[in-house]
C-alpha cells in the first residue's frame, strides 16, 4: 500500500513540475512574441500594402441581455480594419435580440452560405445599419456549438475567432492574432484570458483584486496557472488538449475539413482533439497560443455558479476521453496529446483522485493511531513544495508577459494563496469527483448566471 501511494504521489507532481520547467522563458519558440504595432508597421512599410488578414468573430448568443452591450462595446474598440462579428442569438428566451436590434438598429441582409455544416434553422440574418461590419443571425435554438456551426456558414474570412458574449477583447489583440497566422503552419490557436471582473484602465499592463471576492481572486489565481503555465507548456510539447472556448482562433477551412463542432458539452474540448487529429497526419501543422492576444472573460461570483461551471468542465473531460477513446490508444506513446490527455488529465487528473481518497480512507479506518496525522503531514508537505511554488511562477509568468498587481494587493494575493491551498484544493477535487461521476446522469450544460455588470465603464467597480 506504501508503495502505492508513493508511486500515485511521484506521478502526480511529475507533470505540474514538468509544466513550472517548461513554461519558462529559456523554452520560448521562434516567433512566440512580438512587439505587435511595431511588426505591423514594419509589414506595411516594407511591403506598401495592408497586411491585414480578414477576421470573422463569431459571438453564440443564448439569454445574454445583461452583458451584450459590453460585448459590443468591446466590439468597436478594436483597431483593426479587416474583421466582421456574428453575433449568434440562439432562441434566447429574454431580451437579447431586443437588445441587439436597439444598440445595432438591425436590418435584414442575405449572406450567402457554404452548406457544409449542419444546423437548426436559421430565421434570419440582419446587418447593422450602425455598424456596417456587425452581423445578427437569428435562429433556432439548438445549443452553442449547434450556434459556432451556423456562424462558421455564413463568415465571409479566412480566419474565424470565437467569443463567449462576456469575453471582452483588448484593441490589439486582433494584431496579435493576425501576427500568429502569418505562419502558414498554425491552423488554430487560444488567446490569453484574463478575469473580466480584475480588468481595470490599463487593460495590457494591470490587473487590480480590489474589488473582487474571494472566489473570483482564487479563480484568477487558476486562470494564471492555467493559461502562462499549462497551456503554454502543452503548446511547446504540441499536446494542447484545449482552446479556451472564451477565445478561440482557427483557419475556417479546418474547421469544415474536420465537421464543425459536435454538439457536446464541452465543445472547446472537443474541437481541439477533432484538429489534433486532424493534423496528426499533417505533421508540419500545429495549434498555437498566442500570449499576447489578450481578451477578458467575466466568471462565476457565487459558488452556485462555480459549481456548475467546473461540473461542466470536469464532465466534458469525460465525454471527450470517451468520444476519442480509440484515437487515444493509437496514438497513446506517438501523439504528445493523446498521451498527456490519457495520464495527466484522465489517470492523474481524475481517476487518482478516486484511488488516493480511497486508500486515505481506508487506512484511516484501519489505523487510526497515525494513518490520519501521516496523511495531513504528507499532503501539507506535498501543498507547501508544489502548491505554493506553482501559485508564485504563475505569478511570476504574469508579470514576464507585461501584467502586474498594485502593491496593495500583495496581502489580498498572499491570503488568496492560503485560501487556495489549505480550502479550493479540497473544493476543486469534489467537482472532479462529482463531475466525473454526475456526466453518466446528467449531461446538461448548466449556464452560469452573468452579472450585468457594465464593464465597459472605467469607474465601474470590477466585482461584487
Amino acid at each position: 500500500m506504501d508503495i502505492l501511494i508513493t508511486l500515485f504521489f511521484l506521478i502526480s507532481v511529475t507533470f505540474p513540475v514538468l509544466h513550472i520547467y517548461h513554461c519558462l522563458p529559456f523554452f520560448r519558440e521562434s516567433g512566440e512574441r512580438s512587439d505587435v504595432n511595431r511588426e505591423l508597421k514594419r509589414w506595411k512599410s516594407a511591403n506598401g500594402y495592408d497586411v491585414e488578414k480578414g477576421i470573422s468573430i463569431l459571438v453564440p448568443c443564448f439569454n445574454e441581455q445583461d452583458i451584450i452591450a459590453t460585448s459590443i462595446d468591446s466590439m468597436k474598440s478594436l483597431s483593426y480594419s479587416k474583421f466582421n462579428v456574428f453575433y449568434i442569438n440562439d432562441g434566447s428566451t429574454d431580451a437579447t435580440m431586443e437588445h441587439l436590434d436597439d444598440l445595432l438598429d438591425l436590418e435584414a441582409c442575405s449572406l450567402s452560405v457554404e452548406g457544409n455544416l449542419a444546423h437548426e434553422q436559421i430565421k434570419e440574418v440582419y446587418q447593422s445599419r450602425r455598424y456596417p461590419n456587425m452581423y445578427v443571425i437569428d435562429k433556432v435554438n439548438g445549443g452553442k456549438a449547434d450556434s459556432l456551426n451556423a456562424g462558421i456558414e455564413y463568415s465571409t474570412n479566412d480566419l474565424v475567432v470565437t467569443l463567449d458574449a462576456d469575453t471582452m477583447l483588448t484593441g490589439n489583440a486582433l494584431g496579435a492574432v493576425n501576427k500568429a497566422f502569418e505562419d502558414k503552419n498554425v491552423v488554430a490557436a487560444g488567446g490569453m484570458v484574463h478575469v473580466l471582473q480584475t480588468k481595470t484602465d490599463q487593460p495590457l499592463s494591470r490587473l487590480s483584486l480590489k474589488h473582487a471576492n474571494m472566489l473570483i481572486r482564487v479563480q484568477v489565481l487558476d486562470f494564471l496557472k492555467a493559461f502562462y503555465i499549462s497551456k503554454l507548456s502543452l503548446v511547446r510539447f504540441k499536446a494542447l488538449a484545449v482552446i479556451s472556448g472564451a477565445f478561440g482562433i482557427f483557419n475556417k477551412q479546418v474547421l469544415l475539413e474536420v465537421g464543425g463542432y459536435r454538439n457536446t458539452i464541452g465543445e472547446d474540448i472537443d474541437i481541439t482533439l477533432r484538429i489534433q487529429r486532424y493534423i496528426a497526419r499533417r505533421k508540419h501543422l500545429k495549434i498555437n497560443f498566442v500570449a499576447d492576444a489578450i481578451g477578458y472573460t467575466e466568471l462565476p461570483e457565487t459558488w452556485k455558479d462555480l459549481t456548475k461551471q467546473r461540473l461542466r468542465w470536469q464532465k466534458a473531460y469525460i465525454d471527450c476521453i470517451i468520444h476519442f477513446w480509440a484515437f487515444f490508444l493509437k496514438t497513446l506513446f506517438t501523439k504528445p496529446v493523446s498521451f498527456f490527455y490519457v495520464f495527466e488529465t484522465f489517470l492523474i487528473g481524475t481517476l487518482a483522485a478516486y484511488v488516493m481518497t480511497g486508500i486515505m480512507t481506508y487506512n484511516i479506518i484501519n489505523n487510526p493511531g497515525n494513518s490520519f496525522i501521516d496523511y495531513l503531514f504528507f499532503y501539507l508537505f506535498f501543498l507547501i513544495v508544489f502548491g505554493i511554488i506553482y501559485d508564485f511562477v504563475a505569478l511570476r509568468m504574469n508579470k514576464h508577459y507585461g501584467f502586474s498587481f498594485s502593491k496593495m494587493d500583495s496581502l489580498r494575493l498572499f491570503v488568496t494563496i492560503l485560501f487556495d491551498i489549505f480550502i479550493y484544493r479540497f473544493v476543486a477535487v469534489y467537482f472532479v469527483m462529482y463531475g466525473s461521476i454526475s456526466y453518466f446522469f446528467n449531461k446538461k450544460w448548466n449556464k452560469v448566471s452573468r452579472t450585468g455588470r457594465s464593464y465597459h465603464q472605467k469607474d465601474s467597480k470590477t466585482a461584487a
